[in-house]
């Protein structure tokens, strides 16, 4: 599954991974003494120029799944050179925004938009066949994430419905959804609501805990519960606000206490100076980065088997920490809306105009 807080097969596989994350971070100098560039996003052709993703899970470097617009889900099993189109049957209208994948067979999408437009579907045989498992009849919600804890226990978040952000659980892999209280979340700030921008504004690691991020108000929040979304705790967020184009976009977690935060303004026009921020406390507090990245970022992920190093990026490009978020370095200029990463450092990242890429040295 994708978000922190895998676990690992075997200590012999987590030393391998460890020297290859080493290797992808390394910066050796040049000849002439300067930085050179090591990690670089290899291009995989999708055969989907026309769809935009923004929905990713990286089961493996092997294995990958892809949500995105004209209700488009794809995916592959041999490291990208080949994608299959795996879409749910009448799904043509709408805009899946989020995936949350198990394995090669069983994933979990979410589509976005006002009442019905709202919907998951679950498939259990690698998107051979796929069953609906919710539609919103509610015209006051707008649904835009999905994070599961485990195979079992998932949550999805809609924008606000009576002064509160919503939220939706399920605790049998996504087969059935029910509305959880609202008594626990705290009250919504005017135009305050979720980015389904990347799949990431709802993140979960371990087994209780979950944040959603918000923005579109006078400040950008954090939201974090540490009982599978019964109660939350508020936290605003060192990133701009005060605009409905501005907030944080998307969360990673690599453990229940170390998270980033990234977002800013999303109008290509627009400067975004502050667009990420860090906790070491469970999101009780963020930390802005002193090198942020030089523009508006909507996906993150954290590289497994290391404690600080992680991905960023967004239309303008992919940035690099290796210090667990207080500075970042642009790594490549392409555009891309979410990036995800597999135990087995499996990091894929995909976008607009069919664009998907793995990462390599």
């Amino acid at each position: 599954m994708r978000r922190a807080g895998r676990t690992f097969r075997t200590v012999a596989a987590g030393v391998a991974c460890g020297a290859a994350l080493a290797a992808l971070t390394a910066v050796p100098a040049q000849a002439d003494g300067r930085e050179r560039r090591v990690p670089h996003w290899e291009a995989k052709d999708s055969g989907t120029p026309d769809v935009r993703f923004r929905g990713l899970a990286a089961v493996s470097r092997h294995t990958a799944w892809l949500a995105g617009s004209k209700g488009t889900v794809l995916r592959t099993t041999d490291g990208g050179a080949s994608w299959r189109n795996v879409s749910p049957p009448g799904a043509a209208g709408l805009e899946f925004r989020d995936v949350e994948a198990f394995d090669a067979r069983r994933a979990v999408v979410l589509a976005i938009g006002e009442g019905e437009a709202s919907r998951v579907y679950r498939t259990e045989d690698g998107g051979v066949t796929w069953t609906e498992s919710f539609r919103n009849t509610d015209a006051r919600a707008f649904y835009d994430c999905l994070t599961f804890f485990d195979r079992r226990h998932g949550l999805a978040m809609s924008d606000p419905v009576d002064g509160r952000i919503r939220i939706l659980s399920t605790s049998d892999g996504g087969r059935s959804w029910k509305v959880l209280p609202n008594d626990g979340m705290p009250a919504a700030q005017e135009g305050e609501a979720g980015f389904a921008a990347s799949g990431q504004c709802l993140v979960a690691s371990g087994p209780k805990d979950v944040w959603l991020a918000t923005g579109g108000a006078a400040r950008a929040r954090v939201l974090h519960s540490a009982d599978r979304g019964l109660t939350w705790t508020a936290t605003e967020a060192p990133i701009p606000a005060g605009d409905p184009a501005r907030g944080v976009f998307a969360l990673a977690f690599r453990d229940r206490t170390h998270g980033l935060a990234v977002g800013g303004d999303y109008r290509p026009d627009q400067a975004s100076p502050r667009a990420a921020a860090r906790t070491a406390d469970a999101g009780r507090g963020w930390t802005p980065a002193t090198t942020p990245p030089p523009a508006y970022r909507s996906g993150a992920a954290w590289l497994p088997h290391g404690r600080t190093a992680a991905l960023a990026v967004g239309p303008t490009g992919t940035d690099l920490t290796t210090d667990g978020g207080r500075t970042w370095r642009t790594v490549d200029s392409g555009s891309y809306d979410t990036v995800d990463c597999a135990g087995d450092l499996g990091c894929w990242a995909a976008g607009e105009k069919g664009r998907v890429a793995r990462l390599e040295r």
